[in-house]
């Protein structure tokens, strides 16, 4: 996700930007530039890639000021470029935004102001605010500023200066974007992230969604977007460098683990409208003759990605009526593939780096399949071979063990299928509806699950010393089964195996005892009679059972030892609510098992 600093006060600002740039490479990025205003003049230096090539351009064309604004960009709109990296500004180069989020309504307002005579520069949702700011300069930047956001639709953390206020730095948050200040003797900072300000100030406060802050040498003054006037103390932040960046979260995973609500609506936006049940995915370059025109679709991926792959396979099955393989890339090649046009192969990675699944694509390309990516990383590999792009916006992952990731991978399988299911004229609009709703409430419904945390931990202190586990599920929480498994492995080193339940009769069965706890995939839903089966022959041989069920199930409570809870939904999103209970557990798992997590 794209990183913020500010600076105003007495030092130079240059230093300071470019040092709380580098403490935000965490985030990921794939370009960064600062804006200061320089003798009564904005000055803007930008470079793509890595800061180094930042420090490179300051070399040759160094800048000197007390105020300004910096950014490292994970790319949205517009591809990793000179021109597509922040600051933005207007038309005159009087003022200058940096921005993290997405406005969604981006490109009506480009072509409203497009048809004012404004002058756009790059591709990006950013530059926008730079023109509509402009649009209201006459009123003064507070005004300006506070008019044109009122303008934007979607989630946005925005900052200016303009040469017309040398003594002014606005900030303002919108849309869950976040954003806090610090404050020094004399100065003040901006940062979208604490450890942004590491060394400079420990003293912060954090702005809330719907306020503005205007910063002055030595000053903050807070207000609603409403004008209201809001008091906020400082408090002072303990933390080390490497605590902070994850936000006061013990560890980058569990950091992780929380922002999956976020990370879920914001592969969502835009491509869902929950109301008239329509999917909009322009980005794929396909049309929606060329979807129904398919015969096959063909996932390749590896890991966490291939357990996104399954479920995404139960999907674009049942909505889109579509014949769908999932290999793993690393097999791709060495099976000769049975490959044409009609087929639509796509490539789902993270990073966009796997080797695997990057040769997989290329395989698939050749054989003259059509080929698309699910991606998290915008100018990677994948990305760019790839005909189009469904990106997950997810931000980039830290922690070891893929969490944020595979829910936005599960969310764009969905999108992808009901696509499909559309274009093909195979899906049912009522169900449809239905679905998307339910993928739009999904982040709070997320959220509600991700408070059990405390007594995911508990049940987690009752199995840490166990040597193995086993996790069933039937149908589309089968894949999930495969997932919590390995979260399971790979975090705490327990050894644990996912199977179809129907298949524990066939060997797995052998193996349970009072020694070996089994996790349940039981939710309410078309396979929920035959799981509840499967949890009576675990308790006959003495198993433990640990279900992930539905809310409120009586039936389940009473089989299993151990239910850790959902909210009722639909079937077919089920597994975005699924995936979190595990996450937990297998995080609680290694940490009371001393593991490096």
């Amino acid at each position: 996700m794209c990183g913020i600093v500010g600076y105003i006060g007495v030092k130079d600002a240059v230093p300071i930007l470019m040092g709380g740039l580098k403490r935000l490479e965490y985030r990921g990025y794939d370009s960064a530039g600062i804006a200061v205003i320089q003798d009564g003049r904005l000055q803007v230096r930008r470079s793509v890639g890595k800061i180094a090539n930042l420090e490179h351009v300051l070399r040759n064309h160094a800048v000197r000021a007390t105020l300004g604004v910096g950014h490292t960009r994970w790319a949205t709109h517009g591809k990793p470029s000179d021109e597509n990296a922040h600051p933005h500004a207007d038309c005159t180069s009087r003022l200058a935004v940096v921005h993290n989020g997405i406005i969604e309504n981006y490109r009506e307002l480009r072509k409203s102001l497009a048809a004012e005579g404004h002058r756009f520069r790059s591709q990006t949702d950013t530059e926008v605010i730079a023109h509509l700011i402009e649009r209201y300069l006459t009123n003064g930047l507070p005004e300006a500023v506070l008019r044109a956001t009122r303008e934007l639709r979607g989630a946005y953390a925005v900052a200016c200066i303009a040469a017309e206020a040398p003594d002014l730095l606005v900030a303002i948050r919108g849309g869950g974007s976040p954003l806090v200040v610090g404050c020094g003797d004399g100065e003040v900072f901006l940062a979208s992230d604490i450890p942004a300000l590491l060394g400079e100030t420990k003293e912060i406060a954090v702005l809330e969604d719907g306020e503005m802050a205007l910063l002055t040498r030595g000053d903050i003054s807070i207000r609603t977007l409403a004008g209201v006037s809001v008091q906020r103390p400082t408090v002072t932040v303990p933390w080390d460098g490497e605590a902070a960046e994850k936000a006061g979260y013990p560890h980058f995973m569990l950091k992780e683990i929380f922002e999956q609500p976020q990370a879920v609506r914001d592969t969502l936006r835009e491509r869902v409208d929950p109301d008239a049940g329509k999917v909009q995915l322009p980005e794929l370059h396909l049309s929606d003759r060329d979807l129904a025109g398919l015969n096959r679709l063909c996932f390749v991926a590896c890991g966490t990605s291939w357990h996104a792959a399954l479920v995404g396979k139960y999907l674009v099955e049942a909505f889109a009526r579509l014949p769908v393989e999932v290999d793993i890339a690393s097999e791709f090649r060495y099976r000769q593939p049975v490959l044409d046009g009609r087929v639509l192969t796509v490539a789902i990675s993270q990073s966009g780096e796997t080797a695997d699944t990057l040769a997989a694509l290329r395989e698939a390309r050749a054989r003259g399949s059509r080929v698309i990516a699910i991606c998290n990383v915008v100018g990677s590999s994948v990305a760019r071979e790839a005909e189009g792009v469904l990106y997950t916006r997810a931000g980039i992952e830290i922690g070891v063990a893929s969490t944020k990731a595979f829910t936005a991978q599960v969310a764009a399988v969905t999108l992808l299928a009901l696509k499909l299911g559309l274009a093909r004229g195979l899906a049912d609009g009522g169900l449809v509806r239905q679905v998307a709703k339910e993928l739009w409430e999904m982040p709070a419904l997320m959220a509600g699950v991700l408070r059990q945390s405390d007594e995911i931990r508990r049940v987690a202190a009752r199995l840490a010393e166990s040597r193995g586990f086993l996790y069933l599920g039937r149908g589309i929480h089968y894949p999930l089964a495969l997932e919590g498994a390995l979260k399971l492995k790979e975090i705490s080193y327990i050894h644990a195996e996912g199977y179809p339940a129907g298949e524990m009769k066939h060997g797995p069965i052998a193996l349970i005892d009072h020694h070996m706890p089994v996790v349940a995939i039981a939710p309410i839903g078309p396979t929920y009679e035959k799981m509840a089966s499967n949890i009576e022959e675990v308790k006959a041989r003495e198993g433990m059972v640990i279900a992930v069920g539905t809310e409120g199930d009586p039936e389940i409570g009473a089989k299993a030892d151990v239910v850790l809870t959902i909210p009722p939904a639909l079937h077919w999103v089920q597994p975005l609510l699924a995936a979190v209970p595990l996450q937990l557990l297998a995080y609680h798992m290694g940490v009371l098992r001393g593991c490096d997590v």
